[in-house]
């Protein structure tokens, strides 16, 4: 096994671990959602926003992915599926989307929860996946939840052109053999919009595919409470409690 993993970056911790800080992006956040509710570019509005309030840019990144207009969130709210509804069916995972999350949540990376509820972290794929030592451990709280959820097939979707995604895609499909799942995995060109157009259920936090798919679940957001996993946690949901305690499955 490699020594990698999707840890913190250096600096993280002062960007992201005083209450200061976090007290500045809870208002920076909604700074930043009153100008999208109002049609305003999410690039001007974190821009704008970021200077107004010297942010940095990782932490200019993160206020991105939690942010989101009155109606995205209201339309991402009414299309969100409980774990009930999830029995007997098929759902399509965001594969580097969701593997990637649950590797950065088990490095202790810094995880972000945003005002639709949804997890997010702050690595990316950048034209290469690369393994790293969280990779088994997040494909099997994947099949801890298709057991408990009693959903009939469960899709991974994977981008292709990625450098990798054809391993991956073996290790997974490997790993489904062995536990006798009754998995697939898929290589698409253009996985966002396949997602999108293409499927019932969706597993992600991609804001652009939580915005036009049908009916999405929170899997990460399950996951943490139900296997009461040790996260990173910052909440910036300004419509929960502050939460400035690093380690915690508060959510």
């Amino acid at each position: 096994m490699n020594n990698r993993n999707r840890g913190k970056n250096t600096g993280d911790d002062t960007l992201f671990e005083s209450e200061k800080q976090i007290e500045k992006l809870k208002y920076a956040l909604q700074d930043i959602q009153y100008l999208l509710s109002r049609n305003y570019a999410e690039k001007a509005s974190s821009e704008l926003v970021g200077n107004h309030y010297r942010l940095k840019n990782r932490q200019i990144q993160a206020l991105r992915g939690a942010s989101a207009s009155e109606i995205q969130m209201q339309n991402r709210k009414s299309k969100e599926l409980k774990i009930l509804d999830l029995i007997d069916r098929t759902i399509y995972l965001d594969g580097f989307n969701v593997l990637i999350l649950l590797e950065s949540l088990l490095s202790e990376a810094y995880i972000f929860k945003g005002s639709d509820g949804c997890f997010r972290d702050l690595s990316g794929v950048h034209g290469t996946y690369k393994r790293v030592n969280q990779t088994q451990k997040a494909i099997e709280l994947i099949a801890i939840f298709f057991h408990k959820s009693q959903v009939e097939k469960l899709i991974w979707v994977f981008d292709k052109p990625v450098s990798n995604s054809g391993r991956i895609k073996q290790i997974i499909l490997g790993f489904a053999g062995e536990k006798n799942l009754s998995w697939e995995v898929e290589l698409q060109f253009n996985p966002d919009k396949f997602l999108a157009e293409n499927t019932e259920i969706v597993v992600s936090s991609d804001a652009w595919i939580l915005n036009h798919c049908k009916n999405w679940f929170n899997l990460v957001g399950y996951l943490i409470k139900e296997e009461n996993l040790s996260v990173n946690l910052i909440n910036l949901n300004t419509n929960g409690t502050n939460d400035f305690t690093n380690n915690t499955n508060k959510i």
